[in-house]
């Protein structure tokens, strides 16, 4: 894994392929910047002028006229500089709104294709914050190369070049001069910019952390972790702080090494000005010349350090959302995949195994087929596997070896979205988007009508409570459907999954967070949503699965027992038994 400042030559192609998608507005823009800039830097050659003929004696009305002449120079040169500053501003604005569009939808795009596991891995307030700094680094480094580094080389080649042919040495003192400060500039951003990158991480940590804990206020309540988690916040910001302070420290030890740079040049050039004005080689419009040079290489020089060091910082930042960019996707379609045609719903495990980091080992040759239209139920106790087989069917991880078929196709060789368009979840802990209760049922079928999302609603006994509410199926359900209570969460859970009415049905506890009377209905309705559809069913509430075609029972990843409730519940010695044995009478009722 690179380091994140290796990542700066990554970021800058990214910005550059994109950026290229509008590259006649972005040539314009430059060609802008060249007018603007050689405005600036011809207007002093006809300001000396100006003032060399105020110092001549002679004809008045001759010299007034040529004052004149010059002063219409002045403002001609000023107006096509106000045109080019014109291209720069429309243009820049335009093609970077554009291109920070792209970067949004390309780092949203490839965000999603992430596996689950992914997900579970970083931080989701830390991942938003990358796709933002990604983004505005993108408007801040353009910012700068529009308005301020273009036109800086353009303006500090042209006045090297005058000075050159107005006197060698001149142009030779400015030009060493910008040589030894560039070096000095390079030489101190390179230092600094580890710490800039150790920032940036210092300012992600803070957010993740802060996400976190926001996420989980509760349970920093419930269990009296406020204290621990001030503690830790205190601890993490403490640190970002330093080394923000530190980086701008280094950036105020600089300003002061420019500083002195900068009289050295002043005085140097003043100082070769005098020298060849006592060889009648200088005359007074010169010295304003000079002065004003000084004063335009001054200005951008200065700048210049700065810039570029928050060009650095600016690349540093958007190195962290680089990184993953370029991180290969953990599982992906192979290359002329097929979709996932579904026949009859067969569901084959072949010799599967899987291992979680590669070290713990869940699942050891596991097999298993599951027959057209059966209910299976898995159960076993916790650790057994029985969510990882869930998993490794919605092909959240990829198995570590054997294969796993739907009507005989791999699933590692068909599609991701055909995969999942012909699967339905309803999982234990049901997550909703913040968007009202009729979007929320919709995703099942996007394209549904209100009539059959009604029917689906009612159908999954959530119609009742969603009627009561002001707003009605236009309520919002708060972050992940915090508004919402568990069982009302997990009625409308189903109830897009039956309007979503795919073949293959996975109920991951579907029913754990009802009360009695609510699970009730819904074995109803569920019972209708399994209907003509392969069902698996995974449990710890056995009686939710005494139906079931066939129970398997799973210990250590293997299959220790296989039939139905009463094969299994008679077995003397069995691990079903036993733990029916535990649970009976208190859900038999």
């Amino acid at each position: 894994m690179k380091k994140n400042n290796s990542y700066i030559k990554d970021t800058l192609k990214i910005y550059w392929h994109f950026l290229m998608n509008y590259k006649v507005t972005f040539f314009l823009v430059l060609f802008g910047i060249l007018i603007s800039s050689a405005g600036s830097t011809i207007a002093p050659l006809y300001l000396k002028r100006f003032i060399d003929l105020l110092a001549e004696k002679g004809d008045i009305a001759s010299i007034s006229k040529q004052l004149f002449l010059v002063l219409f120079i002045i403002l001609f040169i000023r107006f096509v500089q106000f045109i080019g500053y014109r291209f720069v501003t429309f243009g820049g604005s335009y093609f970077q709104s554009k291109t920070m569009a792209d970067l949004y939808n390309y780092a949203f795009a490839n965000l999603h294709l992430r596996s689950f596991s992914y997900f579970n891995n970083n931080f989701v307030g830390s991942l938003v914050k990358r796709v933002g700094r990604f983004v505005r680094s993108f408007e801040m480094i353009s910012d700068r190369i529009i308005f301020n580094i273009s036109g800086m080389i353009i303006e500090i080649s042209i006045i090297v070049g005058v000075l050159f042919y107005r006197n060698f040495y001149l142009g030779l003192a400015l030009l060493v001069w910008i040589l030894i400060y560039s070096l000095v500039n390079y030489i101190f951003i390179r230092y600094k910019l580890k710490f800039d990158v150790a920032r940036s991480e210092a300012d992600s940590a803070v957010s993740g952390l802060l996400a976190d804990t926001i996420t989980n206020n509760a349970n920093v309540k419930l269990f009296t972790g406020y204290q621990t988690e001030k503690k830790s916040f205190f601890e993490t910001v403490n640190k970002f702080t330093n080394l923000q302070y530190f980086s701008w420290k280094l950036s105020s030890y600089f300003d002061t090494a420019q500083g002195f740079l900068s009289l050295i040049l002043e005085v140097g050039l003043m100082y070769i000005g005098i020298l060849l004005w006592q060889k009648g080689l200088f005359s007074v419009g010169d010295f304003m010349m000079i002065q004003a040079y000084v004063i335009s290489v001054i200005l951008n020089i200065w700048n210049f350090g700065r810039i570029i060091n928050h060009v650095y910082s600016d690349l540093s930042e958007a190195s962290e959302m680089t990184e993953m960019l370029l991180t290969p996707l953990e599982i992906i379609d192979i290359p002329k995949a097929k979709d996932l045609l579904i026949t009859s719903g067969e569901i084959r495990f072949e010799e599967v195994s899987f291992n979680y980091h590669k070290t713990r080992e869940v699942l050891n040759n596991f097999e298993l087929t599951i027959k057209p239209g059966e209910r299976v139920a898995l159960i076993g106790p916790s650790g057994a596997g029985k969510s990882t087989i869930i998993k490794l069917l919605l092909r959240m991880h990829d198995v570590t070896s054997g294969k796993i078929l739907i009507d005989n196709q791999n699933i590692a060789k068909v599609k991701q979205e055909s995969l999942w368009s012909n699967i339905s979840l309803v999982p234990q802990d049901p997550i909703l988007f913040h968007r009202s209760l009729r979007e929320n049922i919709r995703y099942g079928k996007f394209d549904a009508t209100d009539d059959e999302i009604f029917a689906a609603a009612k159908a999954a006994h959530c119609d009742k409570f969603i009627s009561q509410l002001p707003k009605g199926y236009d309520t919002f359900v708060g972050e992940r459907g915090l508004k919402l209570s568990g069982g009302e969460r997990q009625r409308v859970a189903i109830a897009r999954a039956i309007l979503k009415n795919a073949p293959i049905l996975l109920l991951d506890e579907a029913t754990s967070s009802l009360d009695s009377e609510s699970e009730h209905l819904i074995q109803d309705a569920l019972e209708k949503l399994m209907k003509d559809k392969t069902v698996v069913v995974v449990a710890h509430r056995l009686s939710t699965i005494m139906s079931a075609d066939r129970i398997v029972v799973l210990d250590k990843g293997k299959i220790s027992e296989i039939g139905n409730h009463e094969k299994l519940s008679k077995k003397k010695g069995g691990l079903y038994k036993k733990l029916w044995d535990l649970q009976a009478g208190g859900f038999i009722k």
